[in-house]
């Protein structure tokens, strides 16, 4: 995982654009406030997590893929492969939970 870890770029594109909050609609089409909580860039695409700015118990961070449409505005995509999302989650989770390795 250190590989991956070591080609992760920082990024702020979504925060750039939107501020710290991001409307999503539900499956219901009901409007939901979203925290970003961290982007990066791997192997030259983009990913954000976000969560619930109001959070239920079950609710757990969100990653998504961070795209751009051909009139230069940001997309949200759901990540549908396993294995890339799986290695993106483990990255924020690696960035944001780093393990202690001088114990």
């Amino acid at each position: 995982m250190s590989e991956a870890l070591n080609q992760v770029v920082p990024t702020s594109q979504l925060r750039e654009a939107y501020g710290d909050d991001i409307i999503l609609y539900d499956e219901r089409q009901e409007s939901v406030v979203h925290r970003i909580v961290s982007e990066l860039m791997l192997n030259g695409h983009g990913y954000a997590m976000l969560e619930k700015a109001k959070p239920g118990k079950e609710d757990e961070p969100e990653i998504f893929r961070v795209t751009r449409k051909a009139d230069g505005e940001l997309e949200l995509e759901t990540i549908e492969d396993d294995d890339e999302w799986e290695t993106v989650s483990e990255l924020f989770d690696e960035l944001t939970f780093p393990s202690d390795e001088s114990f």
